[in-house]
């Protein structure tokens, strides 16, 4: 996928993030959720994350959203402030094709850019070798895992912790005004 664009995702974007997601929801273990949300609670969910100031992409390829990923919260408490989750979800014709990569390379940019500290991946299911393998490409550490805490498709599901500093990571302690949305 040469001619693969990353770009911030706008509104437009959101029929095609849904459908992606929708497709992960009733097939995959990568997300946890059993219902799919439609199209006005996808745009609800890009609305906060983007009035929050948190990194959101696409991946395009000919002309069609073929992958997306975003950074949002780690946690609500502000001491967790500096710290993101990321997610990544492709179209099935995207996987294994370098397009997840090129998506979470980008994440790790603008959430380093943004004043960031540390991404967490929360990766559903420990047989999620492709996930896995793309965070461990990025440079992500295992931090652990917590077994069968999801029931999803009739069956017990681990989620595996990946974690990775950003920018001086816990090296010096930053500015209260430092996550902010790049000029």
């Amino acid at each position: 996928m040469s001619d693969l664009v990353i770009r911030a995702a706008n509104e437009a974007d959101l029929p095609a993030v849904t459908e992606i997601y929708e497709h992960a929801v009733r097939c995959g273990t990568a997300t946890f959720e059993l219902v799919p949300p439609d199209l006005a609670e996808m745009t609800r969910r890009f609305g906060a994350l983007r009035d929050g100031g948190f990194p959101y992409l696409v991946a395009e390829f000919a002309s069609a959203v073929v992958g997306y990923a975003y950074a949002g919260p780690y946690r609500a408490r502000p001491a967790y402030r500096f710290t993101v989750e990321d997610s990544i979800y492709l179209a099935p014709a995207a996987q294994r094709r370098g397009v997840g990569l090129q998506l979470l390379r980008r994440l790790i940019a603008e959430s380093e850019a943004r004043g960031y500290r540390q991404m967490i991946a929360v990766i559903g299911d420990s047989a999620n070798a492709g996930s896995i393998g793309v965070h461990a490409r990025a440079g992500f550490t295992m931090i652990g895992i917590h077994p069968a805490v999801g029931l999803k498709f009739g069956r017990w599901l681990d989620t595996v912790m990946m974690q990775l500093p950003l920018g001086d990571g816990s090296a010096t302690i930053p500015s209260e005004q430092a996550t902010r949305i790049p000029d």
